[in-house]
């Protein structure tokens, strides 16, 4: 029933992502639905031929041209997807969404339309749900024209079109011959989903078109790389929570950052890292009510339903579960074979101490762009802040959540004193009530420590960790958060340094320490996207305007054909890791932001 090569996974590059706020699939250029978690972003997968076989579940469409030449695009300004077939027979069209509408409690509808726009094709559909990460015995059976899929303990979907449906095992199929301007919608959701009913996909399309519209018509990026820029911030929205506010780290779990290799990880949660760092690129572009949001979200995690305070962990699931144990899907092949394919994130139980400072970054943009802090909110942000004054100067694993020793990592200290810097300023600014004196103290404490433990003389450059002597990535941040001077003569070195060690042809790799005593784990790993547009940015904050612009365009060339990017880069610029990342499209839109300016001569009213 599948061509001849819808047996092989696609690369991870080779997709488009849709979403509807509440979960998200990922569409291959073949025509594909082969990863879709439903109903919400973490909950188990009905699809997930990615990481396995199609007999993982999959949503086949296509139309029977092998020869055609193919191509994805998104319909202009939103997250509409169509994937193309041109040949000398026919020119197919495969538009995908997951249509929004005016609840946010609606389950996640998948609508698939095929058109014929020329000539005459025959089209080819199979639809494989396969519950819980296909570990449940998922049944097919007919009801009425329509298919519905059930598994013991899961939730029962329907398949719905307006053409034929056959059963072929525990899988909908069809088969079917359009002519010129002819189509077919395929629909599939909770088995008693009201907009099933006749004459309602079209009216979700538009909609859906309206909605991405008018949010992206509010950026006010008016740059010379506009179109990536409301492609990653399409992107950045598609990964944000409509319901509870939160910003997902990725879509996926399990895609490898080493290709057959180990580094396998669940990145269907958030991290207050990954999403304190998306605040500050929604609020470069002037979405405002997305950041107060996650502002919203994030005092949830810090106070109890009492109002007390609590423990902040470096992330959490989208509802704001705490716990999010790890588990290997064993019956899985993995990506390309690399194994374990692992679902949940221990890294819920490790010490990051960078997060305080990623989080009162924003906490201090919110306050200056977007709503002001409420009282409660300070205090829980003054309770944060003394935590720092407490612990900045113990070991933790640092920002790549190392799985190996402890260290005092730069990174971590760095941020330690961003969010004593931005908490003074912000006191100072709102005249709240501080500790004045005690946070002051505190942060030249931690600015003298990093300048005299983690400078090595002899390498003439900053170290990752001290005592150590490798270059790390995240000392791109260095300047970007405005503890060193872009132009400082050591930081200079530093950027040298990192040039020499850590970049290749434009990607930047976080760190080159090729024993496992620093990670953990065996093998190596790509280069990291996020740190090559940080890298792009400090060139031109260093002057070097020229430089940062070719690197830039470099990098807009690695993205894939629709302009997403996933965590990391291989040798050859393809894509590796866990996709669309926000991290990636976050610093691809501060690098762009920045870069312009300098091109055009402006002087920004934006200050960080």
């Amino acid at each position: 029933m599948a061509d001849h090569h819808s047996e092989r996974q696609s690369a991870i590059d080779a997709h488009g992502i849709i979403g509807d706020m509440r979960s998200a699939a990922l569409v291959n250029d073949k025509g594909s639905v082969d990863f879709f978690c439903w109903p919400e972003f973490d909950s188990p997968s009905i699809f997930c031929s990615l990481l396995d076989t199609p007999e993982a579940g999959i949503f086949q469409l296509s139309p029977d041209l092998p020869d055609a030449r193919r191509e994805q695009i998104y319909l202009p300004d939103t997250n509409v997807l169509q994937t193309r077939w041109l040949s000398d027979h026919a020119v197919v069209e495969v538009t995908d969404l997951l249509p929004i509408g005016d609840n946010e409690d609606d389950l996640p509808l998948l609508m698939r339309r095929v058109r014929v726009v020329s000539g005459t094709a025959t089209l080819r559909m199979r639809c494989a749900v396969r519950h819980d990460y296909a570990r449940a015995a998922t049944t097919a059976q007919m009801d009425g024209d329509d298919v519905v899929f059930t598994a013991a303990d899961q939730p029962s979907m329907r398949l719905n079109s307006d053409h034929p449906l056959t059963l072929d095992g525990a899988a909908a199929t069809a088969e079917f011959t359009l002519e010129q301007g002819q189509s077919a919608a395929f629909l599939l959701g909770a088995v008693d989903d009201p907009r099933f009913q006749e004459g309602a996909a079209q009216l979700c399309i538009e909609r859906t078109l309206k909605f991405w519209r008018d949010w992206i018509g509010q950026s006010n990026y008016r740059g010379r790389w506009r179109e990536m820029v409301n492609r990653s911030a399409l992107a950045l929205k598609l990964l944000t929570s409509r319901k509870h506010g939160a910003i997902l780290a990725a879509a996926t779990f399990g895609l490898p950052e080493t290709a057959g290799g180990e580094r396998n990880w669940d990145y269907r949660y958030t991290w207050i890292r990954d999403a304190s760092f998306t605040v500050y690129a929604f609020m470069r572009l002037g979405f405002v009510t997305e950041a107060n949001a996650y502002m919203k979200w994030l005092r949830g995690r810090v106070s109890d339903c009492n109002g007390s305070p609590m423990k902040l962990n470096i992330l959490y699931a989208v509802d704001g579960r705490q716990e999010l144990p790890e588990t290997e899907l064993t019956h899985f092949a993995g990506h390309g074979g690399a194994k374990p394919v692992r679902i949940g994130n221990q890294a819920y139980e490790q010490v990051q101490l960078d997060i305080f400072g990623e989080l009162m970054d924003a906490v201090y943009l919110v306050n200056k762009y977007g709503d002001a802090i409420s009282h409660e909110g300070w205090q829980h942000a003054v309770e944060v802040v003394d935590q720092v004054c407490e612990t900045w100067q113990q070991k933790d694993v640092g920002i790549w959540e190392m799985r190996g020793e402890q260290h005092h990592f730069l990174h971590s200290r760095l941020m330690c004193w961003v969010a004593l810097d931005r908490a003074i300023r912000l006191a100072s600014k709102r005249s709240l009530p501080a500790p004045f004196a005690r946070w002051d103290e505190t942060r030249q404490a931690i600015y003298a420590d990093i300048w005299k433990n983690f400078w090595n003389e002899e390498r003439g450059h900053f170290v990752q960790y001290m005592g150590g002597t490798a270059l790390d990535g995240s000392m791109l941040l260095m300047p970007l958060v405005r503890f060193v001077s872009a132009k400082d003569p050591r930081w200079l070195a530093t950027l040298e340094a990192i040039e020499k060690t850590l970049v290749r042809d434009g990607m930047v790799y976080r760190y080159r320490n090729d024993d496992a005593q620093i990670d953990g784990l065996a093998g190596t790993e790509g280069a990291f996207a996020a740190c090559s547009f940080w890298y792009v940015e400090c060139l031109a904050r260093a002057g070097q305007v020229e430089k940062a612009h070719l690197e830039f365009e470099q990098l807009l060339r690695y993205a894939n054909p629709l302009g997403l990017y996933a965590e990391e880069f291989d040798s050859h610029a393809r894509h590796l890791g866990n996709t669309p990342q926000a991290l990636s499209h976050l610093a691809l839109i501060s690098a762009a932001s920045f870069l312009d300016r300098k091109l055009s001569g402006e002087k920004s009213s934006w200050q960080p």
